[in-house]
């Protein structure tokens, strides 16, 4: 039976063609550049098992198999390290395949964000009613938010999203949240959505970030809106649909780390902030930013 106070299956969208990246993307996935030595892909199994998932719906394009193949065992790599005393990098290597259960679902076509997650459906069980999404481009910490998000859907029912304070001159980046206030300072109702709005026509400064935990009746609610720009099926119209219905929806307000993995323009400072907290590495980066910072201040200082 399902367990109201965890989750079970988290959907991953990872069928993008990763354009910002290229060319590094021609042939490695953008979900399994490394930030320091882990890929992102990686990272969000690890957050997933942290909430309690044991199932990660991971959804590809048809010629992606590697995001699933690091989810594989690797027994000869393996073998190989143990047998050359690298028992830690054997160890690392192990890890991906005892985190999560990762099963692939194809998507055939970029059709939005919408449209991928309306065919993890088929990989859920009848019991299970409500679910996750983690976008891959987003790292949050601490980890614990989907597990919050979780006691929030306990409390109110609905569906339970993410949200982050950004600048309000830079609000039109983002979906927008139109909310009320709760009895808790970290927990709003949402009202609406808004799309990439004006910064004089947002009506705040919470944006979503990739993070949700969603009722099944999402499912249902995909089916029923039209597609938009580029015949793509926008998760945001199916959610602000659900509100005019009076769905339950609400927001908890994130107030640790986000980095957007999505771009070099937040990759980059993932990387650094993890490899300065990196024992190993950690250190000497110090050291090493400190001086790449001097010979760079009089041009960009």
């Amino acid at each position: 039976m399902a367990n109201s106070t965890s989750v079970r299956t988290v959907v991953v969208p990872a069928a993008g063609m990763g354009t910002r990246f290229l060319p590094a993307t021609k042939t490695v996935p953008k979900e399994l550049l490394p930030v320091v030595d882990t890929p992102g892909i990686e990272m969000i199994a690890e957050e997933a098992a942290g909430a309690g998932a044991t199932r990660l719906a991971i959804v590809t394009s048809p010629n992606k198999d590697e995001v699933m193949r690091h989810f594989d065992e690797f027994p000869e790599l393996v073998e190989i390290l143990r047998a050359r005393g690298k028992d830690e990098l054997a160890t690392k290597v192990e890890r991906a395949a005892q985190i999560i259960q990762p099963v692939a679902v194809v998507q055939d076509k970029p059709l939005g964000l919408g449209h991928a997650v309306g065919l993890a459906e088929s990989v859920l069980d009848d019991s299970e009613e409500f679910f996750a999404v983690m976008l891959p481009d987003d790292v949050i910490e601490p980890t614990a938010a989907m597990s919050e998000m979780i006691r929030v859907r306990q409390e109110h029912g609905g569906s339970v999203l993410l949200a982050v304070e950004v600048d309000p001159a830079h609000v039109s980046n983002y979906g927008v949240f139109d909310i009320e206030t709760t009895e808790e300072d970290a927990v709003k109702k949402v009202v609406g959505m808004v799309e990439k709005p004006a910064a004089e026509d947002a009506p705040s400064n919470l944006v979503a970030t990739g993070r949700y935990l969603l009722d099944r009746s999402i499912f249902d609610a995909l089916r029923r809106i039209e597609p938009g720009k580029g015949g793509e099926l926008q998760l945001t119209d199916a959610i602000d649909l659900l509100i005019s219905e009076g769905h339950p929806v609400h927001v908890v307000v994130h107030d640790g780390i986000r980095h957007d993995l999505g771009n070099p323009a937040g990759f980059i400072p993932a990387s650094v902030e993890f490899g300065l907290r990196h024992p190993k590495y950690g250190p000497a980066l110090f050291r090493d930013i400190e001086e790449i910072l001097e010979k760079y201040r009089p041009q960009l200082g």
